[in-house]
C-alpha cells in the first residue's frame, strides 16, 4: 500500500495528464521534454551522463515538480548531505524551460556501480528513463556505473566466458512459505558432466538476494577470477537473508533463516544442480547482517560448510559481553569442532566502519576457541566498494586441493 501512494505522488510530478486535475500544481510548459507520444521509443535526453573528468551529470524530466534531487546510499559525500535516504539531503537539481531537471557532482566519481533515486517533491522514484535497477529489502534503486581500471575486476568483460545467473523459487518447509534465491551457475556448467563446489553468499540487512548481482557483481568477480585461472569454478547461491517478521525476532540472529538455510534451501541445491554435497565442498560468507549469519549458522556447522567469510560484522554491536556469551552457549560445542575442521575463517572489516568496534571481540571469540583465522583490513566503511573487493580477495582462496 504505501509503494502504490509513493507512486501516486511520484506520478503526478512525472507525468502532466495525471496532475491536471490539481489546481495547486505548476502550470507545465507548452514545449516540455517529454516524448512527443509513446511511439518515440528514443530518450530525449540522458538521464545519467559520465562526463570526460569523470564527474556525473543527472537529468530528470518532470515539468510539473517543485522541487528534484539526487539521493543515493552509494555515493556518500559525492553528493552533498552523504549516503542517506532521507528528504533533507542529496544533490539539488536544477529545473530549465522546458521541465528538464539537471545537476551535476562536484567532483569525479570513481569508478564503480551505484545505486541512486530521484526525489521528486519528496517522493523517492527509480530513474523513469533507466533499465538498471537494484532490489532492496522495500523498494528498487536504480544503478549507474562509472567504468575504470579500478573497478576491472567487477566489470563485464567482453573477453572472458560468463557464467549464468537464475532466480529460483522454492517452498520452505521451515517457514510454511514461498522462498527466493539467485544462483550463479560457472561457465561451462550447460556443457559438462563435471559437479561443482557452491558458496552461500548472504546479502546485509537494507539488501535482498538480488543485491549481490545487480549492485554486487558477484557474477562478473567470478567470471573474472575464473578467467584468469584464480578461483576454481563454482556454483553461487545467494539467498533471500530475511524472513518473515514476527514478534521478538532478532535479525542478527535469526533462526528463521538458518532452519530454511539448513533444511530446505542447501538440499534443494543438491537435488536440482551438480554440486558435491560435501562439507569440504561447501562455503559461506556474507556482508553485514549476512556477515552475522555466516557468524551463526556457517562458522559453527563444520558439519555443513569448511569455509566461511565474515565482510563487515562482529559480535558485541549494543551489549558486548552479553551478547559474546549468548553466542558462547549457543554455539560453543560448534565452535571447538569448527577449530579442528574449519579450512579457513576469512574476515574484513573497513577502518571506518560503523561496526569497527565489533572487531576485537570477535577476534578475542576465535582466539579463546583456537580458530584460525585471516583478517584483512581495508580504507574505507561500510559500503558495496568493500563487500565487492573483499569477495575478489575470498573467492580465490575456497576448495583449493590440499587447503
Amino acid at each position: 500500500m504505501k509503494t502504490r501512494v509513493l507512486l501516486a505522488i511520484s506520478a503526478s510530478a512525472l507525468w502532466p495528464a495525471v496532475a491536471s486535475a490539481q489546481t495547486s500544481a505548476p502550470t507545465a510548459p507548452v514545449a516540455n521534454c517529454l516524448p512527443k507520444s509513446w511511439l518515440d521509443m528514443q530518450p530525449p535526453y540522458k538521464s545519467v551522463e559520465v562526463l570526460p573528468d569523470g564527474r556525473v551529470t543527472f537529468r530528470l524530466c518532470a515539468p510539473l515538480a517543485r522541487e528534484a534531487k539526487v539521493i543515493s546510499p552509494d555515493l556518500g559525500d559525492l553528493i552533498p548531505g552523504g549516503a542517506t535516504n532521507g528528504v533533507a539531503n542529496g544533490l539539488a537539481l536544477t529545473r530549465d524551460a522546458t521541465g528538464l531537471w539537471t545537476g551535476t557532482t562536484g567532483r569525479p566519481v570513481p569508478a564503480s556501480p551505484y545505486r541512486f533515486s530521484f526525489q521528486v517533491d519528496g517522493a523517492p522514484v527509480p530513474d523513469p528513463q533507466g533499465t538498471m535497477v537494484s532490489e532492496r529489502l522495500t523498494g528498487v534503486t536504480s544503478v549507474f556505473e562509472v567504468p575504470g581500471p579500478a573497478a576491472a575486476f567487477q566489470e563485464y568483460r567482453k573477453d572472458v566466458a560468463h557464467g549464468v545467473v537464475g532466480t529460483i523459487e522454492y517452498w520452505s518447509n521451515a517457514l510454511g512459505r514461498k522462498r527466493r534465491a539467485h544462483v550463479y551457475t560457472p561457465p561451462g556448467y550447460t556443457g559438462d558432466a563435471r559437479r561443482y563446489p557452491v558458496l552461500y553468499l548472504v546479502h546485509g540487512a537494507g539488501d535482498s538476494d538480488d543485491s549481490w548481482t545487480s549492485i554486487g557483481h558477484a557474477q562478473y568477480i567470478l567470471d573474472n577470477l575464473i578467467a584468469a585461472g584464480q578461483a576454481v569454478p563454482m556454483i553461487v547461491v545467494m539467498p533471500a537473508g530475511h524472513t518473515p517478521m514476527r514478534p521478538n525476532q532478532n535479525m542478527l540472529v535469526n533462526t528463521d533463516f538458518g532452519s530454511d538455510l539448513t533444511t530446505d534451501l542447501i538440499p534443494l541445491i543438491d537435488r536440482s544442480y551438480r554440486t558435491v554435497a560435501k562439507p569440504e565442498m561447501r562455503a559461506m560468507a556474507g556482508l553485514s547482517m549476512g556477515g552475522a549469519h555466516t557468524l551463526n549458522f556457517g562458522l559453527p556447522r563444520s558439519d555443513l560448510f569448511r569455509y566461511a567469510g565474515i565482510f563487515s560484522m562482529g559480535l558485541g554491536f549494543q551489549d558486548p559481553a552479553k551478547e559474546i556469551d549468548d553466542y558462547e552457549t549457543r554455539n560453543a560445542a560448534g565452535l571447538r569442532r569448527s577449530a579442528k575442521d574449519m579450512k579457513l575463517v576469512w574476515y574484513g572489516m573497513g577502518k571506518t566502519d560503523f561496526l569497527y568496534g565489533t572487531v576485537a571481540p570477535t577476534r578475542a571469540m576465535l582466539d579463546k576457541y583456537g580458530i584460525r583465522y585471516t583478517y584483512v583490513e581495508s580504507e574505507g566503511g561500510h559500503e558495496w566498494g568493500n563487500w565487492r573487493s573483499y569477495l575478489n580477495q575470498f573467492a580465490p582462496k575456497l576448495f583449493r586441493v590440499g587447503s
